[in-house]
């Protein structure tokens, strides 16, 4: 009895302490006050929780990024000074791109070529073929990697381009690759390929955070091109899962000055895992020799500054004049994210959110349903994809400004995960973006009251408890 007395009191002090801590960190009021109560009732299961769970800073990487007077940070610098040549002046930016490049940390560059790259087979075909004509390096990098038929096929192309003297890094997510064989890897490694985890539990104050992952998926060849988007490295991804079917994905290329700023986040990201500043790569911009499209590449994760992907999403719905389309996997947005969208309504805006209709995580699935009255009050629709699992993560604003990347609007993607979005302000390229939307739609249905309304109670029960949870999915 007394060993359990001591083990409680023990537990409440540290939930006093972890109390202490969330005040001075809290993100939002709302997950201040809930994890408050939650340490001071249920400590022995709260504390524990709280501290794998609840941080939203990742430790030491801001610093490995802008460290003083670091040979990094030189070669950072000298990067800016180098692009200077290819920004946009201020006076040509897209509304908001001031605000857009400050958020990015990095400007809209011009001198590039786009590709828009719709599912499995055509990215991957993309990939494949950008890889094979590599001359000096291929920067890999992927959230999950599989290792299965498409993983095998990457494989074996890396193996051989090592072997032919290319130099390969490859990099990936320890919990999202989880289950990828050691043999996979070491077969990589014996034939030179430099990969590594990014391993997010690195540093003492990050041992126990296992809530932070790294979703970018990133190449870069030879520093001249770089593909970003939705697709892992998996034969799902090419329709070959029997459970999801079709599987609507979305990547894109991108040939030019941009395909740097690619380089600079995977290289920022390497830095961390291995403390190699990776300055030996090509950081001389090449502008595509027939076309000149404006790009912004915008990195964002729980090391910066400011909540960048947060600031990102209600960027874009606030420059909407004409239409503001999202796709999203997962729709767990913010109450920022849901005022925006039901101002820009008001304004008269056509706000349409594209989601799956499948079930991919039960629980981000439900809370979705708990998000329609308020998205939609003021005129927003959302869609529902029928047509298999529709796991791009896009937007497209106006007839103009469009982007292609790995965030979802979710919690997660907002403030945990380690994210890209490449930003693209050109006509021909919305209009391509357009036709994805509107052939997106045809294969899609619009949601409505009875979505949830004929559900049975514990179903309607089940939506509010997946709310609940929003800010840990």
């Amino acid at each position: 009895m007394t060993i359990w007395v001591l083990f409680m009191a023990a537990a409440h002090i540290l939930g006093i302490i972890s109390t202490l801590h969330v005040l001075m960190t809290g993100r939002t009021s709302q997950g201040t006050i809930a994890w408050g109560v939650t340490l001071n009732t249920f400590p022995v299961v709260a504390v524990p929780a709280y501290w794998i769970l609840g941080r939203s800073k990742f430790e030491g990487y801001v610093t490995t990024k802008r460290m003083a007077n670091s040979d990094f940070d030189r070669e950072y610098q000298y990067l800016i000074d180098q692009l200077s040549a290819h920004r946009i002046p201020k006076a040509d930016l897209p509304f908001g791109g001031v605000a857009a490049e400050l958020v990015a940390d990095l400007p809209f560059l011009t001198g590039n070529k786009t590709e828009l790259l719709i599912n499995g087979e055509k990215t991957f075909d993309s990939i494949l073929k950008g890889m094979a004509e590599a001359e000096h390096y291929i920067l890999f990098q992927f959230y999950i990697v599989h290792d299965d038929e498409i993983g095998r096929k990457i494989k074996d192309l890396l193996l051989s381009k090592a072997t032919a003297g290319v130099q390969v890094y490859f990099l990936y997510d320890e919990i999202g690759s989880h289950d990828l064989p050691k043999a996979y890897l070491n077969e990589l490694k014996a034939a030179g390929v430099q990969a590594h985890a990014f391993n997010t539990r690195k540093g003492p104050r990050n041992r126990f955070q296992i809530n932070f992952r790294n979703h970018r998926k990133i190449v870069v060849v030879d520093g001249a091109k770089a593909w970003i988007g939705g697709h892992n490295v998996g034969d799902e991804y090419l329709g070959k899962d029997p459970t999801f079917g079709n599987w609507r994905d979305t990547h894109m290329k991108i040939t030019g000055p941009a395909a740097l700023a690619a380089q600079l986040s995977f290289s920022t990201d390497w830095h961390w895992a291995t403390d190699d500043a990776m300055l030996h790569l090509n950081w001389k911009p090449v502008p595509s020799a027939d076309s000149d499209v404006p790009v912004i590449v915008v990195p964002s994760g729980p090391a910066d500054d400011v909540e960048t992907a947060s600031l990102m999403f209600l960027h874009a719905i606030n420059a909407a004049k004409e239409r503001i389309w999202i796709q999203s996997p997962y729709f767990v947005p913010d109450d920022a994210i849901i005022s925006a969208l039901q101002l820009a309504a008001m304004r008269g805006v056509d706000v349409r959110i594209l989601i799956p209709d499948a079930i991919d995580h039960t629980m981000v699935w439900l809370c979705a349903f708990s998000y329609y009255d308020d998205a939609t009050a003021t005129g927003a629709n959302i869609y529902r994809y029928t047509n298999g699992f529709l796991h791009a993560k896009t937007i497209l604003i106006d007839d103009i400004t469009s982007a292609v990347g790995t965030a979802n609007l979710d919690n997660r993607s907002l403030r945990l995960n380690f994210e890209v979005t490449s930003w693209v302000y050109d006509k021909t390229f919305a209009a391509e973006m357009e036709q994805m939307y509107l052939n997106d739609f045809e294969n899609s249905r619009l949601m409505t009251t009875d979505d949830l309304g004929k559900r049975p109670w514990w179903f309607k029960l089940a939506v509010r408890f997946a709310r609940l949870t929003a800010p840990i999915q």
